[in-house]
């Protein structure tokens, strides 16, 4: 079963209290296509500049991601963020923010994409998110993020685009902006309303909780030794909870088993926690399914009771 990302494709400078690296790949499409991969076969919707390495784009390839919808600006140059953590590493300073090339991103699915039975519509203005799912044929599941600052800017675009989803994935300070409530269950309820039958809260280092209309469940946060760089966690949780779902074949979210969604988060858990070992996509890089399933194992021993 196929996922089509839409995203951003893009170079950040990071850095934590454990070093800094004036470049490396990075962006939320790369993070959810390279983590879905380990599931599932992934089509990926993105522009880059020239300037975008070849080695970058291997890395891609031999994780089999399609890249037929990623566009290549002749001269132009690719998104590019830099940011400081703080030392916990909860809060972040941006210092920087060049579009370049993604200020002008117009996403157009090829015709193979657009048969997909799976979509993933990352942090983009939402006007784009609905431009890209009206595209699609006909989409079994459906679910996207979104960011404080669509809540703050384009309220109604974001309105509009989440009441097609079948589940949004928004941390916990975006879920109380977006519903004006500060308790997440009351949050998620107002969220629900808005459309999406699922609602995942992230809560960063403390896990994320799915909400239904028949319950919840909450999943932890990886107890890591050392979290080198958080860039990338909760596009990575994304990947490895849409990726496991359409390795399942789980075509309609609205009946999916709690089995299934409950083993979702834990895999976007775990994806997620492999992302902080390294900066940016390093640890990613050599990553391998005997390691996601070690992991996992120990997130069923630790929560067993």
């Amino acid at each position: 079963m196929s996922l089509v990302v839409v995203g951003s494709v893009a170079y950040d400078g990071v850095e934590t209290p454990h070093g800094k690296v004036d470049r490396m790949l990075g962006g939320a499409g790369t993070y959810i296509a390279l983590t879905a991969s380990f599931f599932t076969s992934v089509k990926v919707v993105a522009v880059v500049g020239e300037d975008f390495h070849r080695e970058d784009e291997a890395l891609l390839r031999e994780h089999e991601i399609d890249l037929e919808g990623l566009e290549k600006v002749p001269g132009g140059k690719t998104f590019f963020w830099q940011g400081v953590y703080s030392p916990d590493m909860n809060e972040r300073e941006t210092l920087k923010t060049e579009l370049n090339v993604f200020a002008d991103f117009n996403p157009s699915l090829p015709a193979a994409y657009q048969d997909s039975p799976y979509l993933f519509l990352g942090n983009i203005h939402p006007s784009l998110q609905s431009q890209v799912h009206g595209q699609m044929k006909n989409p079994r599941f459906v679910g996207g993020d979104t960011m404080n600052f669509w809540i703050e800017g384009a309220l109604d675009d974001l309105k509009a685009a989440i009441r097609n989803w079948d589940f949004i994935l928004i941390n916990d300070g975006e879920a109380r902006m977006l519903s004006g409530e500060y308790n997440l269950r009351r949050a998620a309820e107002k969220i629900h309303a808005m459309g999406p039958h699922t609602v995942v809260i992230k809560r960063g280092e403390y896990g994320a909780i799915l909400f239904r209309p028949e319950g919840y469940f909450i999943a932890p946060g990886f107890l890591l030794e050392t979290v080198y760089d958080p860039t990338g966690a909760g596009d990575s949780f994304a990947g490895g909870f849409m990726g496991y779902l359409a390795e399942q074949g789980v075509d309609d979210i609205g009946f999916a088993s709690h089995q299934h969604l409950r083993k979702a988060m834990i895999y976007g858990s775990v994806m997620g926690s492999f992302c902080c070992e390294q900066f940016g996509v390093g640890r990613l890089r050599t990553l391998t399914r005997d390691d996601i399933e070690k992991r996992f194992e120990e997130f069923r021993r630790f929560t067993e009771f």
